[in-house]
């Protein structure tokens, strides 16, 4: 049903999980724990998986919050659930019972942890996030909690790995034009003029040069994985028509 990061689960008094496909009752394309509120899969089913998902975290039912994901920069800070889900990209909280989530199919579903301060964070971070800020963002607001960056636990979970994640000439220029290291991220591809891009090597790059402590990167690829992951590329490469939603959550025990 899920997998952890061993950095993050030496920490005392904190819960966590990266969450499988495995364990839930969605049928069909979404088969297993379908968490995404998004998807066109049957809300009952969305529902009892987050539910699942929500005891499997301690937490109470309706404390499993995750935003309305739009590839942002924005980090939101959370103390209660909300009426209405904020339009970011990441969740922190320094409150007990209440578990930072992401929703995730392919980007990076990044979760933080400074144990000595008791704040936690999730972060949903593909490419556009990545490069707009969202990591950063989100250390930002952890250190306006109390964090400290160099006591800070970051795990990079499953995400789309380079071997699985092709990128064309469009996004290597302007990728490439960004800063003069990105080019490290690229590896030639079997098209001509594309390349295989390293998401969560640009993740991690991003982390440490933010002064991040630990950083742990638990090296699954979702689009590899069927059998446990979900995969918007996989589903856009089949035709099918939706795809289910991984849930990363981290919460204060």
């Amino acid at each position: 049903m899920k997998v952890e990061s061993s950095a993050l689960a030496a920490l005392p008094g904190i819960r966590h999980a990266f969450f499988t496909r495995e364990g839930g009752v969605s049928g069909g394309i979404y088969a297993g724990l379908n968490g995404g509120t998004g998807s066109r899969d049957e809300p009952t089913h969305v529902a009892e998986n987050r539910a699942r998902m929500e005891a499997s975290l301690g937490v109470p039912a309706g404390h499993l919050l995750t935003c309305w994901q739009i590839h942002s920069r924005d980090c939101v800070v959370v103390d209660r659930p909300w009426d209405e889900r904020p339009k970011a990209d990441a969740v922190a909280t320094a409150t007990p019972g209440i578990a930072a989530a992401v929703a995730i199919a392919d980007c990076g579903p990044v979760l933080f942890a400074d144990g000595e301060a008791r704040v936690v964070a999730a972060a949903h971070s593909g490419w556009k996030g990545a490069v707009g800020g969202v990591l950063e963002s989100t250390l930002a607001r952890m250190e306006a909690l109390g964090a400290r960056r160099e006591r800070i636990v970051a795990a990079i979970g499953p995400l789309i790995r380079q071997p699985s994640y092709e990128v064309g000439p469009d996004f290597i220029a302007s990728f490439t034009a960004l800063a003069d290291g990105n080019k490290r991220f690229l590896v030639p591809s079997a098209r001509a003029h594309h390349a295989m891009f390293d998401l969560p090597g640009y993740i991690a790059a991003r982390l440490k040069a933010a002064g991040v402590g630990t950083v742990e990167d638990l090296g699954l690829d979702t689009y590899a994985d069927e059998a446990r992951f979900f995969s918007y590329r996989r589903a856009t490469h089949r035709g099918e028509p939706d795809y289910g939603r991984l849930v990363a959550a981290i919460t204060l025990v």
